[in-house]
């Protein structure tokens, strides 16, 4: 079996050296990084008695999971697979407004992203966007897991893979492509970033998401008093674009994504009565998939 050394493009996490920059006062209480895992999401959650703060991170993750139990792989030590388990209550955040912790991870990872020369944007709720030749594609998916007062906030960044690497658009006209939204992937290697060294991607990320979450924290769960929803819908692609909002009984609302509210739903005002329609607002976990309008692409 090839040995962790064995591409040395693509070398394992430096677990000492991360936990010597991101660990201790103001940071993190606790890093580990393993060879491989199933999944960290699920790793932490078995672990309910983990300090608040601790980070999983695998070079290699075999049952990576998104939303509504979609999965993924990546070939190993080709991309991030990190998790950081929270306990948002004793931080003084009330569980009203723990819907904005996804947002809030996919807004860090957004941040890591542009000190990289990227400019990433978000497509609500849970996806962070890089802009290719051949338009948006998914750079990194966030999952957020709920158990009693431990709330675990995943993320999966693609850093090195090859175009041939990458998982095939999901066709439109199939299942799949009904299923997920029609988002080509990319990788920050082929979307050009000023590094690819996953444990400097891996730095800027936890940094960027520590004082997110830190901001969050000191206001109490409002996003509005420390920036967060301002900053959130600066940097959301799916705002003002003409949207179909497929739902789990099967109905589809049409219309134009008009914000972000306080509480993290997307605000559409219905089609129906050429834009001038009610405004709905979905939660994410109301929601199956967000695609762009028939001819109007979101920007």
């Amino acid at each position: 079996m090839p040995g962790a050394w064995t591409d040395l493009d693509r070398p394992p996490l430096d677990g000492r050296a991360l936990r010597r920059a991101l660990v201790g006062p103001g940071g993190w209480s606790a890093l580990e990084a393993v060879a491989t895992t199933g999944s960290t999401n699920a790793d932490l959650l078995a672990r309910p008695d983990a300090p608040a703060g601790t980070v999983l991170v695998a070079d290699h993750q075999s049952g990576g999971r998104g939303r509504l139990g979609r999965t993924w792989q990546a070939p190993p030590r080709s991309s991030l697979a990190v998790s950081v388990l929270l306990r948002p209550a004793a931080d003084g955040v009330p569980r009203e407004r723990w819907s904005w912790l996804p947002l809030l991870t996919g807004l860090a990872v957004a941040d890591a992203l542009g000190a990289l020369d990227l400019r990433p944007r978000l497509k609500w709720p849970n996806d962070v966007l890089l802009e290719t030749d051949g338009g948006p594609a998914k750079v990194c998916g966030v999952l957020a897991e709920v158990r009693g007062d431990v709330v675990v906030l995943g993320a999966g960044i693609n850093v090195a893979q090859r175009r041939d690497e990458l998982p095939p658009p999901p066709d439109p006209s199939g299942a799949a492509g009904r299923e997920a939204a029609p988002v080509p992937a990319t990788s920050l290697a082929l979307a050009g970033a000023g590094s690819t060294d996953r444990d400097t991607v891996l730095r800027r990320y936890l940094r960027a998401l520590r004082a997110r979450l830190d901001a969050f924290a000191a206001a109490g769960g409002d996003p509005a008093a420390r920036g967060l929803l301002a900053d959130y819908r600066a940097a959301c692609a799916t705002l003002g674009a003409d949207v179909r909002v497929h739902l789990p009984d099967g109905t589809v609302l049409t219309g134009r994504a008009e914000d972000v509210d306080a509480d993290g739903r997307l605000v559409v005002a219905d089609a129906s009565a050429g834009g001038g329609g009610a405004r709905t607002a979905v939660a994410a976990g109301d929601v199956v998939h967000v695609r762009p309008a028939a001819g109007r692409p979101a920007r």
